[in-house]
């Protein structure tokens, strides 16, 4: 047990080499969520995301050249058109942000 809390508070596990995602410099205010609301394809509704996730999509949206509510309503008509819906469209925004972050194309 004393080696686990040993190695997680050197961001790693005895005997393997990690990087620690945890910073110095962290900007603990990425985390802050921000509700904001937004048109979704006419209707209006509030979307509640850490700040990290609105600076993700409007880079989404510069690089489509559109505003983060089109890239948004975007979302919501293609998982609509291509599932029918989704329960937790926060948690789908998160990974798309991800997904783009990994390969922005």
């Amino acid at each position: 047990m004393h080696a686990i809390n040993k190695a997680a508070r050197h961001g790693g596990w005895p005997g393997k080499p990690s990087v620690d995602p945890f910073t110095v410099d962290f900007d603990m205010a990425q985390v802050q969520p921000i509700a904001r609301s937004i048109r979704l394809n006419g209707f209006s509704t509030c979307l509640r995301l850490e700040a990290v996730y609105w600076g993700i999509l409007e880079q989404i949206a510069a690089t489509n050249r559109c505003s983060v509510s089109a890239v948004l309503s975007y979302v919501d008509r293609e998982v609509h058109l291509r599932q029918g819906g989704v329960r937790n469209f926060s948690g789908l925004i998160r990974v798309i942000c991800v997904v783009w972050l990994l390969d922005p194309r």
